[in-house]
């Protein structure tokens, strides 16, 4: 038996491109092209997502200098709470009343409330020291003050007339 004879041809003719070979290969340049243009704006689109979501997240963390601020609003509607709450009204009212019954002799120059330990300071004036004492008098016996002392005295020597400046602590109530 005898084998069958190889061939080998190393120079064969080239086959010329046909119609349907053309078309195939326009056919893959084409959605290569299509395929990279979609991959591009894929890409572009991703990268603008990235930035939104890297804004979102600065937004939603929060800012230190933000927090301060608003520890600092709150802090401040805190004192503003405070403020509101201290009986001013009656306070007012029986300071004025007191003073009324002293018939024009004695004068508040100030008044300073602390909030904290709900105290009230008056600073006043009067022409002599019986007519403060029974200022204190009367204000011991109003509704809004409690144990109303005198904190200090003094004659004021410039002045003619010799006023007594003075100084007095009460407690205020909450409820009165």
């Amino acid at each position: 038996m005898s084998a069958p004879v190889v061939s080998l041809d190393f120079a064969a003719q080239r086959l010329r491109p046909t119609l349907a070979g053309s078309a195939l290969l326009v056919l893959g340049v084409i959605a290569l092209v299509g395929t990279g243009f979609e991959y591009y704006s894929l890409n572009t689109q991703r990268a603008g997502l990235e930035l939104k979501l890297a804004a979102s997240l600065r937004q939603s963390r929060p800012d230190p200098a933000n927090e301060a601020h608003t520890a600092r609003a709150n802090a401040a509607a805190a004192d503003i709470a405070t403020e509101l709450g201290t009986p001013r009204t009656a306070l007012l009212q029986d300071l004025e009343l007191a003073a009324r019954d002293s018939q024009g002799r004695v004068a508040v120059l100030a008044i300073e409330p602390d909030h904290e330990k709900h105290r009230v300071r008056v600073s006043g004036e009067s022409r002599d020291m019986t007519a403060v004492l029974a200022y204190l008098t009367r204000l011991q016996s109003g509704v809004t003050l409690q144990f109303p002392m005198l904190d200090s005295h003094e004659v004021v020597a410039d002045d003619k007339e010799r006023p007594v400046r003075f100084t007095l602590t009460a407690d205020w109530r909450s409820t009165p």
